[in-house]
């Protein structure tokens, strides 16, 4: 499995157009195939920073939404509302190996 995790500098004005952009992004990941898990919104500390990440098998499948995404009419709508509206400033990209369980199946932990 492979989570793609999204930094975003955000316009500090413009942060119900950034959820609404957010909740797009969101419901097209998980129709093409990833696993969304959520946004995050500022509240406390810096007012222009936001959060995103979603989850795909492998790279590959990754590379497979991302040729998709180019041609869906729903995907091309979303990126145009952020471009109208303004909301997102930058964004920073990384691609990482989640990990999901603990060690509480584990007999001894490493020292």
């Amino acid at each position: 499995m492979i989570t793609c995790f999204l930094k975003y500098t955000i316009d500090a004005q413009k942060i119900v157009e950034f959820e609404t952009y957010g909740k797009m992004w969101i419901d097209l990941v998980n129709k093409y195939g990833g696993l969304h898990h959520g946004y995050l919104l500022p509240h406390e500390g810096a007012n222009n920073i936001g959060y995103a990440s979603f989850s795909f098998p492998s790279l590959a499948d990754y590379e497979v939404y991302r040729n998709r995404m180019v041609s869906g009419p729903d995907c091309k709508k979303a990126l145009d509302y952020a471009v109208q509206t303004k909301c997102i400033i930058s964004y920073e990209r990384s691609f990482m190996k989640p990990v999901f369980s603990g060690n509480k199946d584990k007999a001894k932990l490493p020292v």
